[in-house]
């Protein structure tokens, strides 16, 4: 059974109006650098299923042409140095930017220990499956300050955190609720006992050198995925529109005299 990725369920209630204006910037921008793509997309029809295909490729490889999936690589390679460092293991020949940014991750996340790397998680009741990026133990102050001692579901970012953080939070809840999934024995097993009141994100804006840690609040986030799960359900709903037949009516009113009397 096919189940849905945590990122991709959570998504349905962000606002994408910025995403979306970045996005046609990046396109236009990538346009301009190639004008091969314009001369290509000139010759297709927009309303043709293959040719729409074609002008979707056109229009991501434009956006990678103005640097659109930079930063995701970007975020993608750091993720992989981080699993270096929490590991213990030495990191993998790079640049000294690469060195400086996980010195301050390491630096940041030292009152952290790791207690499972990259596993796969699955929420049965929500067909939802995705990948914690840590399940750390802390001990010390809690986000009020008042002692805490526990497992806490941890994520990485290496983006700008300005925006998201109530999708941050429903992918975290949605990953302290669930069960490790093994692809090879298809077996679930219990996550040890985690937080479901409060995550960590760890901010390491790529390339700056600097990291810092957040707690972020788990109980808005579940009831963010609430809300999610039913407006997942209400987009599946089917029938909403059925055929206007007046000539199939019967026992009807006959037609309604207008008053036009003031």
């Amino acid at each position: 059974m096919a189940y849905t990725r945590c990122t991709t369920f959570v998504d349905c209630i962000e606002d994408k109006t910025a995403l979306g204006a970045w996005g046609k910037r990046m396109v236009l921008v990538g346009a301009a650098r190639d004008p091969r793509l314009v001369d290509q997309a000139r010759r297709l029809n927009p309303l043709d299923r293959a040719d729409k295909q074609t002008l979707n490729r056109l229009a991501d490889r434009a956006a990678d042409l103005a640097g659109g999936s930079a930063k995701r690589d970007k975020g993608t390679y750091l993720h992989k140095l981080s699993e270096h460092v929490d590991r213990g293991e030495p990191l993998p020949p790079g640049t000294a930017q690469d060195v400086t940014d996980m010195a301050a991750y390491k630096t940041a996340t030292v009152h952290l220990d790791v207690v499972h790397v990259e596993r796969l998680v699955v929420v049965d009741a929500l067909k939802v499956a995705g990948t914690p990026d840590r399940i750390c133990y802390y001990e010390g102050p809690g986000p009020a300050g008042s002692p805490f001692a526990g497992n806490l579901i941890t994520d990485l970012k290496t983006g700008s955190v300005d925006r998201g953080s109530l999708k941050m939070a429903m992918q975290l809840a949605v990953y302290s609720r669930g069960l490790f999934y093994d692809h090879a024995t298809q077996a679930r097993s219990p996550l040890p006992e985690v937080s479901q009141e409060w995550g960590l994100i760890i901010h390491l804006p790529a390339g700056t050198g600097q990291c810092t840690v957040h707690w972020i609040d788990l109980t808005i986030g579940w009831g963010a995925v609430q809300v999610a799960h039913q407006i997942r359900q209400l987009r599946s709903t089917r029938n909403i529109l059925v055929p206007f037949r007046p000539g199939g009516i019967r026992d009807t009113p006959g037609p309604a005299s207008l008053d036009t009397h003031v």
